[in-house]
């Protein structure tokens, strides 16, 4: 017997759930596949949706968390002309029994028997969280294990039911707070009505909502095709399934950090700007305290080199004179050189003139030695 759904002749085979674990009976449980525009399986509790997979792409399910390789010879038949869709179990290996088991608290499990062991060994079971839970969040929510809380309201929109949100209920969902430029225009009489300043916000690794339509345009097209049809609200795109588009409420999204699909959601030009005004406002600030820094480091900088520049500089300034027999010989430690002059109040000035007489012409003989500040001469005082 085969998982099947036919939805013409209203005929679904679906596994049931065990009422317990130690009764038989039909419990509150049930798994079968759903046609939903692009087929999925789906988990429901006392025939309410509670669990789905989103949608099939050939090779695997996009709204969970599994490798091809669990699903080795797992593959969904669709037919939609006749709208039957049925799901097969080819396995390479028939020497390995598998069975497939809804447990009665609604989880689903893949085991396989292992000769070496005696015994059913786990294989795959489908990852049930808080936020697989269908439409946890409400209408245009996102639930994020990663974050606390887990619901959250799309970029644009807000909580519809606040007192609700603070508890942790989160089943209202949220409300667009901007219309939609290309709604506006319509209201208007624009006869534009393509929503010319609306926008596309990418939100990565996504669960893809509910009921999506499907188009087999290419992933380039995509954005244009929405564009230009008001009522879509979001696109996705998936190589093995096309481009996926959505109209009315998104219900039903899921965060992920791995896995999933790239899901774009419209916005009006004015909730897009207000992102990129928030970038901009970061950068430029940035900016502002990396030009300050500079500028106030630059000015302590010739602060600092104006104040090493006005330091006291002590020459020392040996006159050597012949009195006589004697030698006299003055020395100035602490003649100070400042930025107005040099006061050399104690001591006689010499023109250049004397100075060479003085030295017989700065006569190399004369030469006492080589200082700092020049060649040192002996020079003969006249009465």
């Amino acid at each position: 017997m085969k998982i099947s759904n036919d939805v013409k002749k209203g005929r679904k085979v679906e596994i049931k759930s065990w009422k317990s674990p130690d009764d038989p009976s039909d419990g509150n449980f049930s798994i079968g596949i759903e046609p939903f525009n692009i087929p999925e399986v789906v988990i429901r509790n006392n025939n309410k949706l509670y669990f789905r997979t989103g949608p099939w792409n050939g090779n695997t399910f996009i709204g969970v968390i599994m490798k091809t390789v669990y699903i080795d010879g797992f593959y969904i038949v669709a037919d939609n002309q006749q709208q039957t869709y049925y799901i097969t179990y080819e396995f390479s290996d028939n020497s390995r029994l598998r069975y497939y088991e809804l447990d009665s608290q609604g989880k689903f499990f893949e085991r396989k028997w292992d000769a070496g062991k005696g015994d059913w060994i786990n294989r795959y079971s489908a990852s049930q969280t808080e936020s697989s839970v269908y439409g946890q969040c409400g209408a245009f929510g996102i639930c994020d294990l990663t974050k606390q809380p887990i619901c959250s309201c799309l970029k644009g929109f807000k909580p519809r039911n606040i007192e609700e949100w603070s508890r942790g209920n989160w089943s209202s969902g949220c409300f667009r707070t901007t219309p939609l430029q290309c709604q506006r225009d319509k209201n208007n009489g624009s006869e534009a009505g393509q929503g010319d300043n609306d926008g596309f916000l990418k939100l990565k690794t996504m669960k893809v909502p509910v009921f999506p339509n499907r188009s087999s345009i290419n992933n380039g097209e995509c954005k244009d095709q929405c564009m230009k049809n008001c009522s879509c609200v979001a696109y996705a795109y998936d190589a093995g399934i096309g481009c996926m588009f959505w109209s009315g409420d998104l219900i039903d999204m899921q965060k992920f950090s791995t896995h999933g699909v790239d899901l774009y959601i419209r916005l009006p030009s004015s909730e897009l700007d207000k992102g990129k005004s928030t970038k901009v406002i970061v950068i430029t600030a940035v900016i502002v305290g990396i030009v300050t820094i500079t500028i106030i480091m630059l000015f302590l900088w010739c602060w600092m080199a104006k104040r090493r520049g006005r330091k006291p500089k002590h020459k020392q300034i040996k006159l050597q004179l012949n009195k006589g027999n004697a030698m006299t010989k003055f020395s100035s430690e602490n003649v100070v050189e400042n930025p107005i002059g040099v006061k050399l109040q104690q001591l006689r000035l010499f023109n250049f003139d004397e100075l060479a007489t003085a030295t017989s012409n700065f006569d190399h003989a004369k030469k006492l030695g080589q200082g700092g500040f020049g060649p040192v001469y002996r020079v003969m005082k006249r009465k």
